[in-house]
């Protein structure tokens, strides 16, 4: 008995190492983060499970019970939420990263705007184009997008134009396949986007200021969770970001 015991009280730890993090993260992260996960990894941790997708699609989700043991999200909206309903654990919460938000289009056809009070984003869209954003009613970017565009006393005029998505990185596609001449999306999404090129840069003072909340939440266990959001701030974390166009919040 005594020797299944001290087997059981070295397989034990073992087993939940293999099982590692689970991690669910904001969509326009997913390069990033999956890079910082093999360095996780690299340093002798249990590979994570990603899951990315809309920063409020993940939140409902942990709302209604997931297993979620680190939460990413694109904005403070859904994370305060979280916070309210006592999903996360408030004293791990961290901004991360920070971002930009631009207005982009396929390199091809690409017409420079100067981003002022009465833009004419129409000009970009022809006569049956629409512009592609997150859905406002809940995607970080869209709401974002919608700030900027009232901001810019553009949005009576294209409001009835919009193709919505269920992610900013579904806006981006839109313009990817030649589903619509334009998006709003980050810059970081289009860094690395073959093909497209930013039409403008939406000035800091049209929307929200773009922040990256991470927290581990009230469902993790052990210290694995916290350790991972303090690595988010490593130095090696931040060459990641850096890399993929992400400023410091």
């Amino acid at each position: 008995m005594r020797r299944l015991l001290c087997l059981l009280a070295v397989l034990l730890p073992l087993q939940a190492r293999a099982a590692g993090l689970t991690i669910s993260a904001a969509s326009s992260l997913t390069e990033a983060l999956t890079d910082i996960c093999n360095l996780w990894e690299a340093a002798g941790h249990a590979g994570p499970k990603l899951s990315f997708a809309a920063s409020s699609t993940l939140a409902l989700q942990i709302e209604h019970g997931a297993p979620v043991d680190v939460f990413v999200s694109a904005d403070e909206l859904w994370m305060d939420r979280l916070a309210a309903d006592h999903k996360i654990l408030p004293e791990t919460r961290v901004d991360i990263v920070g971002n930009e938000l631009v207005l982009v289009q396929r390199r091809a056809n690409l017409t420079q705007l100067e981003m002022k009070p009465g833009i004419p984003i129409g000009v970009l869209l022809g006569a049956a184009g629409r512009l592609a954003i997150g859905d406002p009613a809940y995607v970080p970017a869209g709401i974002y997008a919608k700030q900027a565009l009232i901001k810019l006393e553009a949005w009576d005029a294209i409001k009835n134009r919009l193709a919505l998505a269920d992610s900013v990185r579904g806006a981006l596609q839109l313009v990817v396949e030649g589903e619509a001449p334009a998006a709003i999306v980050y810059a970081t999404d289009v860094k690395f986007s073959r093909g497209l090129a930013v039409a403008g840069t939406f000035p800091p003072d049209s929307h929200d200021a773009i922040r990256y909340p991470a927290a581990v939440t009230s469902r993790a266990h052990g210290p694995q969770a916290r350790d991972f959001v303090t690595f988010l701030l490593s130095p090696g974390a931040r060459d990641v970001f850096t890399h993929y166009g992400f400023p410091p919040p």
